[in-house]
Order: C-alpha cells, then structure tokens, then sequence
C-alpha cells in the first residue's frame, strides 16, 4: 500500500517511502569515513587513546624522542598514517589491515616491548580505527616549555562576559510575539530572507507535545486544543506539559546523557550499579520542579557540602553528587593508582563537557593544543575531586568499590522501611526453611537411592528405620527421578535466596561523592602517569574564564564547593552559554553553537551571537529557570514556523543556519518507543525506582557473587509490566543483548561509555528493516487495531481516530480514499480467513504502515 497524501510535506507512505528515503542515504553514510570526526569519536581518542600513546609509545616514537624507533612517529595522525620502516601504522577503519593492532596483539611484532597490554585497551584502538581513527593532533617538532597566553585566550568570544545586547529592530514589526524572534528576523533581513509561514494547528500541537515531554498529545488534547480560539490557548497547553511528571522524565533523559549513567559499572565488566537509579530519579524530581540551575550545579558538583533544612532536601543534595559517580567506573582494576587517575579524569572531563563546553580531558598530559587551558589548570580541578575519593579498595580482592552514602528518612520513610524489612525477612526465612526441608529430603532419597542400589547389586542392603525393604528396579527408577526434582528445585532455590540476601530492604544509599581525610594539592602527572608525579600545583579552575582569583579553600575541604560556587557563578561566561545553547538545540534540533560540547577554537561560533547572549541574560534574570526559558522559546513565532521548503531561502541558506524555517528531527529512540506505547494505549506511569530486575532472578536475571569478587549480574529479560514503562526506567547496560536495547542502538542512543550533549540522526536501511518487521512495533500495531475494532464500529470513525493517534491530525479525502483501497485489496487477498480474522489483520496491517512511517518517525 501506498498512502498519498494531499498537504505538503506529509508522507505516510510507509514501507516504500520509508525505503525510498533510506536506501536514497546509503551513498551518504558510505561517505561518513570522509567527513570530519564527531565530538564523541574525539572524546573516545582524548580518554581511551591519546593516554595510552602517551604513557607507552611517546617514549621511543615521537618528538620527545632522541632517536625515532623505526622511523615511527605516534604523536599525530599523519605519523600513524605515514607509518614508519615498515609501513603505515594504521588504516583508518580496518582494524585488522593496521601494524599497530597486530603489534598490541603481539602478533609477530611486539609493541610495547615491555610486555602487552589489557586486552580492554586493545579493544579500545580496534574500534578507535574501526571508527576512523579521529585524532586532532598534528605534527609538530621537539616539544619545549609551553605556555598559555591568557589574555589573547580571552578574546575568544565565550571566555568574555556575557552581554545583554539591544533588541534589534526590524521591517516587518508584525512578525515577532517574543523580544527573541526580533534578533531571528533581523539576521533574515539582513540577508534578504523571509522566514516561512507558520505551521498549522496540529502540527505545534504535535512539536511541542513531544519537544516538552517526548509524548504525543491525545485525541481528548487535540480536540481541546483546536476548539480554544482564546488568544491564550497555545499558553494554556504549554503550561499544561510543563507542570506533568512527562517533562521532568522527558528533559532528565537529556541531562543523563551527560553523565555516561548506566545500571552497570563498567564497560568491560557486570558489576551490578545497585544505587545509581536513585541519581536518574532525582534527577526526574529536579526537572519537574524547575530546580533552579545554579542550584542544580551545586548539587551536582557539592550537594553532600550544601546546608539542608529537612532530611528530604539532604537526601537529595547527596543523591545529586551522583552526576560525578555513575559514568564507566572499571572498578575491576588491580592498578588502583590507575583506577583513580582515570576517575578523575574521567570527573573533570564530564564537568568540562557538561557545564564549560571544553574538552577539559585534553590538558591530562600536557598544555592543550588549542585551548588557552594548561595543565595547571586541568590539575587545579583534578586536585579538588582526588581529594574527594570516590571509591575504596576491597580487602584481598582486584576490585574496588564505589563509595555510597547513607541517605537520612523521615520517621514515615524509615517506618515504611522496617516494614518492608520485616516483611522481607518473613520471606527469606519461610525461603530458607523450604531450602532445609529440601536438603533433608533429597539426604533421605539419596540414602534410599543407594541401600536399593547395593540390593540390585547382590550386596546386604541396610535396614532404614528398622523396617524391611521390598527394592526392585521400578522404585531405584521412581527415586532418581525425585532426586533430579529435588537438585533441580535447590539449584532454582539458591540464587533465589542469594538475590533476596542482597537485596534486603535496608536503609537508603546513593553513590555520592564525600570529601577525603586529609585533603590535598595534587601533583601534575608527567604524560598523565600517576607514577611520575611532578609539580604540585593549588586546586583552582580554568583561569581564562575567570573574573577573579579562586578563592582559598578552607583547612580540610576539598575545594569542590568552591569549585561549584564558580561553575554557578552568573559572571562565569560559560555556564549559561552552554546551558540555554542546549536548550535550543533540544527544541531547533541544532544549537546556535551547533558545536553543543565544544565553545574551543576549534568549535563553530553561533549563528547568532547576540541572541545567545539574549537568551543568556534572561536566564540569569529569571533566577537560572530552564522551564521560563523554555516556555518563552516554544510560544515564540520561530519555534512556531513550518517546516516546509522555500527554494529561495535555501539556496542562500541550506543549513537554515538563519532559522527561516523549523527543522525537521526525526525521534530519539526514547520518544519512538514512549510514543508507540502511548498511542496503542499500553503506556503505564510509574514513579521510578531501580531499573534493573530484582526479583524472579531464575527469569528475568541473574546475580552472582562468591569469595572476594564483584557482584555480577546477568540481564535477560524486562521483568513483568516493564514492557510498558517509559523508556527512561528501563536498565541501561553498557553491553547488552536484551530486546528493548535494540530499539535503543538502531536509532543512535548514546553509548553510556561516552558522553554526548547531542546525538547522532542518522538515516539507514536497517532502521526501516527494525520498525517493519520488530515484534515492538507489530505488536503495538496489533493492540492499536484490536482498540479501534472494538471502540468504533464505523470504517470512518476508525480511520479519524487512527490518524488522530498516529498522527495527532484529521485524516484527509485523499489518505481516506487510499486507506480503504488498501483494506479492499488485503479483503480479497486473506479470504481464505474467517471474517473477525480478516477483519483484525487488516487494520493491523494498517495500523502498522502508519507507525512505520516518515510521519510517525519523526517531529516536523
């Protein structure tokens, strides 16, 4: 079937259309090894590579060489590239063509000599050039005394303070309703563009729904919507997402992808993360609440230092330090030396990423190569979280653990929990009690099982319980057969029992950061090696975005309230820069700097300078509110216009980098599947809670734990009535095989061993493969049809309602007329069928082209 449709710019063509689209993008994709490297292939370079090059290749093959080993340089990209004696180093995107990976693998060459590596850290490089070995370095000769110059560091546009500049004025001074759309108007103006007409009705009903809170309006919504002629009514509905439980869940998920949050430690182990949810949670409470972001920066950097005036507020303060602690933690590494300084790096980079836009992890082992940012600098923050340790080694064992803090209740908290303890520990023990009556009864059996063994046998066999036995081969075969029954429900019994032990109601922990005993400057890692420790130097921050000194950090502390204090400071020219930039780009689908983790010299300078600063300066006025921000956004007549073509415009502006129009975007993974759900009728609200299965461990999953080793746990399957929670409260697994992530990888989820403040939108045929033939979207198409049979007898009332779920608009003549031309074509394919089948099949077929395609797939 092929559903035509008469506006412009509606395709609900779904199965060729979608084909048509993608398979028109493979050219484009095979293309992506030319194009220049993404921000996260940087970042996996900058934390998984550049280090390890450092540490033990830079010694004998770069510029900080005296003699070049084998005429092999790996201190930049050209060098590996070039290669040396024998041959190019690597092949970008062939792993097992590059010398390089055969000299990690020992593999008739043997690099480094000394002895070779993890075998993590060759998986590393193999997938570091599998993605096209991303590296910015460049060549470069003897490396000599750096210094970084700080007052012409300042002169780039996001280290000034943030202005609050003059409303433009414009010709057409009917067009903008919000002071922002004046500067939007203005750049078109001035480059002889107009921006398009508005967008209807329905589709900002639609945009806005699923921007606020990643769900579509319903029926009931856009009746009540499109019948309010009041001047207010895009007002009213704006209001009405902001203040649901939606757009705290919608908007925390950005946020979490900032912070690598897994319910697992690390990417090379499965060591259970038993407290992280609490941070995924809190985090869902902050953005409902319109937590102030000042206030939210303090809590996430220093929340355990903040005063509290209840024991929620405190749980809460502690829970939010969980922004430093729930990243890719290889908490399974004898080196703890090690361990701890890539922690730290890891910390520094994400406070650099998230709240500054730099790519701080680049000033680990030296001076950065672009940045005004040295290593004093990087060393300066790395001092104050070194000072705050986040894990603790286990005795006798490999792994450490990562620290937790007890979190205080309220006397009805804690009567609740002992309530639930008791109820626990009633069932443990009735588990326990089952357990001994088993092993009594299987010693029994298994006695029973050997006197009529050595009866059969010729031999005496012992009287049991002085009574005579009658054996034969029928009872040895009876009593075998319940000997397997009984190993079989004690082998189903244990992990039972071993999983409730551990999950024990018991009082409340988060993973939260506490400052050390004996806080302390930190030396600079000569090559970022923590065994070769050089100058100390005092905990401070980046000296080209500050206004003032670092101010003294008290006997005691570690500095990371002061710390916090900066990053939230309104004079700081980063923080709210980078934060509104995000805002927008959440809501344009690009930011005005479209380099949303990098405001460097190396990144894009925004499109509109002067309206980023606007935006800026209203955010600091109206108390650091990202809800105010936000809502002043969507009712402004940029965020209102269409997202339809106008070929003048784009030839001056293919980008539409000057906002002429809306961009398109097609869903993140979450809003894909939130949307099925809320659209078949099968969404369930819930109010969060651990992600990860904790009861039916034989099903569901498995934890295992035994001597001085780590936790480890098996995921399987979603427990019952998980399948239809909102994608945000599903486990997130740093490696996965379990259904729902498949969804999540085929459409650009970030890699939780990364960080990203903007995903990938890519386009390929193997999406279209997944929502055609995925048993998510065919049953979800199944259940939407079943609903429309039974709630509408009518033909015309099921396709009104069908188009109004899917699409969040009325069906039109044309897509009417083609909807029922298919369902007459599939009548006489399935006549074999009786009637209530073919009649089910039919609109499942239906319904299932609807959610298959361009329309349904993406936010126009």
């Amino acid at each position: 079937m092929s559903v035509s449709v008469a506006r412009p710019n509606r395709d609900v063509a779904p199965r060729s259309l979608v084909f048509s689209v993608v398979l028109g993008l493979v050219s484009s994709v095979a293309a992506q090894d030319q194009a220049a490297p993404t921000q996260e292939q940087l970042n996996f370079f900058e934390t998984k590579i550049r280090p390890v090059l450092v540490t033990h290749c830079h010694e004998c093959h770069s510029s900080e060489s005296k003699i070049v080993q084998g005429g092999l340089r790996v201190d930049s990209r050209d060098g590996l590239l070039q290669g040396g004696d024998n041959g190019p180093a690597i092949v970008s995107g062939q792993p097992e063509q590059s010398l390089l990976i055969k000299a990690l693998r020992h593999d008739g060459i043997e690099m480094p000599p000394k002895g070779k590596l993890p075998a993590s850290v060759i998986r590393d490089f193999e997938t570091w050039i599998l993605m096209g070995a991303a590296d910015p370095r460049v060549a470069k000769g003897p490396v000599g005394v750096s210094a970084v110059d700080l007052e012409e560091g300042r002169k780039h546009w996001s280290f000034q303070p943030v202005r609050d500049p003059p409303i433009p004025a414009v010709h057409d001074a009917s067009w903008p309703v919000d002071p922002l759309d004046h500067f939007v108007l203005a750049r078109l103006e001035q480059a002889g563009l107009r921006p398009v007409a508005d967008a209807d009705r329905y589709t900002w009903l639609r945009r806005v729904s699923l921007d606020l809170t990643g769900l579509p309006p319903t029926p009931g919504e856009i009746e009540t919507f499109v019948r309010d002629n009041s001047p207010h009514a895009c007002e009213i509905v704006v209001d009405r997402l902001l203040r649901s439980r939606a757009f705290g869940e919608r908007w925390a998920r950005h946020w979490l992808d900032l912070t690598g949050y897994a319910d697992m430690m690390g990417t090379s182990n499965s060591v259970f993360a038993e407290h992280a949810w609490r941070y995924r949670d809190y985090l869902i409470e902050a953005f409902q609440n319109d937590k102030p972001f000042d206030r939210f920066v303090r809590e996430q950097i220093a929340g355990d230092l903040l005063p509290a005036a209840s024991p929620q507020e405190r749980a809460e303060n502690i829970t939010a330090t969980g922004f430093l602690m729930v990243g890719d933690v290889e908490i399974v590494e004898p080196d703890k030396a090690k361990l701890e300084a890539d922690h730290v790096d890891t910390q520094v980079i994400k406070i650099g990423t998230a709240f500054l836009g730099m790519t701080l992890g680049c000033a680990r082992c030296h001076d950065h190569k672009f940045d005004p940012i040295a290593l004093p600098d990087y060393y300066g923050i790395a001092g104050m979280l070194r000072s705050s340790p986040a894990t603790h080694k286990i005795p006798f064992g490999v792994w450490s653990k990562l620290n937790s803090t007890e979190l205080p209740e309220t006397p009805e908290q804690k009567a609740a929990r002992q309530k639930l303890e008791a109820e626990h520990a009633e069932k443990l023990a009735a588990m326990k009690g089952e357990q001994i009556k088993l092993e009594t009864e299987k010693k029994t059996v298994d006695e029973q099982l050997a006197a009529v063994g050595a009866s059969l046998d010729g031999q005496v066999a012992p009287k049991l319980g002085g009574e005579s036995r009658s054996d034969s081969p029928t009872e040895k075969t009876s009593l075998t057969k319940r000997r397997d029954e009984l190993a079989e429900q004690l082998k189903k019994l244990a992990p039972r029992i071993q999983h409730a032990e551990f999950f024990a109601s018991k009082v409340p922990h988060a993973f939260a950061m506490c400052d050390g005993a004996q806080p302390t400057d930190m030396p600079i890692y000569i090559r970022g090696n923590p065994y070769s420790p050089g100058d100390v130097v005092p905990r401070g921050t980046i000296r080209v975005a500050s206004w003032d000194a670092f101010p003294p950090i008290p006997a005691g502390q570690s500095g990371r309230l002061q710390l916090a204090d900066w990053l939230a400071d309104r004079h700081n020219p980063l923080t709210p820069r980078v934060t509104v930039n995000r805002i927008w780009q959440k809501l344009f689908g690009e930011g005005l700097v479209r380099t949303v983790d990098y405001f460097g010299t190396r990144g894009e300078t925004p499109s509109h300078p002067e309206l980023l600063d606007h935006l800026a300066t209203r955010f600091l006025q109206n108390g650091w509110s990202q809800k105010q921000l936000i809502r002043a956004i969507v009712l402004s007549r940029a965020y209102r216009l269409s997202s339809t073509n106008d070929n003048a415009a784009n030839k001056v502006d293919p980008d539409n980098r000057l906002l002429w129009r809306m961009n398109r975007q097609r869903l993140d993974a979450e809003a894909l599947r939130d949307q099925l759900l809320a659209v078949s009728g099968e969404l369930k609200p819930t109010n969060g809670g651990p992600g990860l299965v904790l009861e039916e461990p034989e099903n569901c999953g498995e934890l295992r734990q035994s001597g001085v080793n780590p936790p480890n746990y098996t995921h399987r399957k979603p427990r019952t009535g998980e399948e239809f929670v909102r994608t945000i409260y599903l486990p997130v697994m740093r490696t996965s095989t379990a259904t729902h992530d498949n969804l999540r990888s085929f459409f650009d989820f970030v890699n939780p061993a990364q960080i990203a403040g903007q995903r990938n939108q890519t386009v390929v045929p193997t999406q279209s493969l997944f929502v055609m033939n995925n048993e998510l979207f065919r049953k979800r198409a199944k259940t939407l049809a079943d609903q429309l049979i039974t709630d509408s007898p009518q033909v015309d009332a099921r396709l009104n309602q069908l188009w109004l779920r899917a699409f969040s608009r009325p069906i039109t003549t044309a897509e009417r007329d083609a909807a029922l031309t298919f369902l007459a074509e599939l009548e006489a394919s399935l006549d074999s069928q009786d009637a209530s089948t073919r009649e089910s099949l039919h609109w499942q077929e239906l319904c299932h082209s609807l959610l298959a395609s361009n329309e349904f797939l993406f936010r126009i």
